[in-house]
């Protein structure tokens, strides 16, 4: 109302000098990315704020052990990270650095719990939580576009009609600004000694140097004119109802798909099977992607007919079902299998041969991300899906997904991937190889 906006307004008091902020128990600075101007910023806070005020740094990539490196009171410093736009998003790191008093933390941690966000707590590490396991997100996709595995139409929309996912990587992209995205990529691969598994994109760096900054430029990856097609995702097109299904064995992350075929009444037989579980209808045969091409799978004996499917939150309620086919599959096996996807009222989107397909490749590296931050001790495994969730607006914690595969799955699918393309990208985090190794969850 206009009277809770007056009151609001009350409440802030605009100040053209630092010394007017001299009575403050807490300064939070916004200001550019620029370590320097960070840097003289608090040491001229330090001669005006009194000894015990708290100085923290809404920073989203510099070191706070960097920051506060030359303040008299180091320990004071610390991160307090919030997430576009703040009044609506919860989440809130509140990052320590090397020398930041754990006192600190807790107070900042306090404080923002009393405002009513979400915080977490994390190491001063690069990217801290969010933008350190949110990297596979764009990257995996970013590759999968550079291969000619998929457009970005069709990748974005099978990560949020599969994945569950409230964007896909390329509307989010060109939503934040490939400058900015671009810019924090290649911070977290400088901070990490450029480890391959945060290398920057070609093609995104391509955009940027075009000035196709995304929405603000009016083209990033889509066309922003007015006039401009929306896009589009691949679909296969219609093709006959299957007359009878037999579903052999445990489908795993895949039952969802089973009761989908049951609740359509399509006359469906489950018989006893060893080893993976699978799909059959009308000769093609239908089986959960784990990393492997259809081609590998159908060169170590998997039937010719084989046609792999992506993997979904839910089949149930996934509105899509992407599929792929090897190169010596019979096109007539892929027409069956979208067939049966449509019988179930959803749309068959085509995928090349690609290596883990789409979504579980995204999700094993985003698991393996979030394990390797629990394992270099960035934060806690509870917040670091807290975090995913509430600052990336994730469907689930990578972890809880990680649960939900189980680590032997995932690391499976990271190692058929590594032996595609390098273990650079894909090694498992030792904290998951030891989930996997127990036969636990990471």
């Amino acid at each position: 109302s206009e009277a809770e906006a007056a009151a609001a307004a009350r409440r802030v008091a605009p100040v053209a000098n630092l010394k007017h902020i001299a009575p403050a128990a807490l300064v939070i600075e916004a200001m550019v990315e620029d370590l320097a101007a960070k840097k003289a910023l608090f040491a001229e806070l330090e001669s005006i704020v009194a000894p015990e005020a708290i100085i923290a740094t809404n920073t989203s990539s510099f070191s706070i052990t960097a920051l506060a490196d030359g303040l008299k009171r180091p320990e004071r410093l610390a991160g307090m990270h919030f997430f576009n736009p703040a009044p609506i998003m919860a989440l809130v790191e509140i990052v320590r650095g090397d020398a930041t008093a754990p006192a600190v933390a807790e107070t900042l941690f306090a404080t923002a719990t009393r405002w009513g966000k979400t915080p977490v707590r994390a190491r001063s590490t690069p990217g801290f939580i969010v933008n350190r396991v949110a990297r596979p997100f764009y990257a995996e996709a970013l590759a999968l576009l550079e291969e000619g595995a998929a457009d970005p139409a069709t990748v974005d929309a099978v990560l949020r009609d599969m994945g569950g996912f409230r964007m896909g990587p390329f509307e989010l992209m060109d939503l934040i600004g490939h400058d900015v995205n671009f810019a924090v990529t290649r911070a977290v691969f400088e901070g990490f000694g450029r480890d391959p598994r945060f290398a920057p994109s070609r093609a995104q760096r391509d955009l940027v140097a075009a000035g196709r900054l995304g929405r603000k430029s009016g083209r990033g990856f889509y066309d922003y004119n007015s006039e401009a097609p929306p896009p589009a995702p691949r679909i296969l097109p219609p093709d006959p109802v299957p007359a009878r299904v037999v579903i052999e064995g445990d489908l795993g992350p895949a039952e969802s798909f089973a009761a989908a075929i049951v609740a359509a009444k399509i006359p469906c037989v489950r018989k006893a099977g060893d080893g993976e579980g699978r799909i059959v209808v009308n000769g093609a045969v239908l089986m959960l992607t784990d990393g492997r091409t259809a081609a590998r799978r159908i060169a170590e004996g998997a039937p010719r007919e084989l046609v792999l499917f992506d993997l979904a939150l839910d089949y149930g309620r996934a509105p899509r079902i992407a599929l792929a086919m090897g190169d010596k599959t019979p096109p007539s096996a892929l027409a069956v299998a979208a067939g049966l996807v449509q019988a179930l009222g959803k749309a068959a989107s085509p995928l090349a041969d690609t290596a883990g397909l789409v979504v579980l490749r995204t999700v094993a590296r985003l698991v393996n991300e979030a394990a390797d931050a629990v394992e270099l001790g960035t934060a806690e495994a509870a917040d670091v899906d807290t975090a995913m969730r509430a600052g990336a607006n994730y469907p689930m914690g990578p972890l809880a997904w990680g649960e939900v595969l189980g680590p032997q799955r995932v690391v499976a699918a990271l190692e058929f991937l590594a032996a595609v393309y390098g273990a650079g990208r894909y090694r498992p985090s030792a904290f998951l190889r030891r989930a996997a190794a127990a036969g636990k969850s990471p």
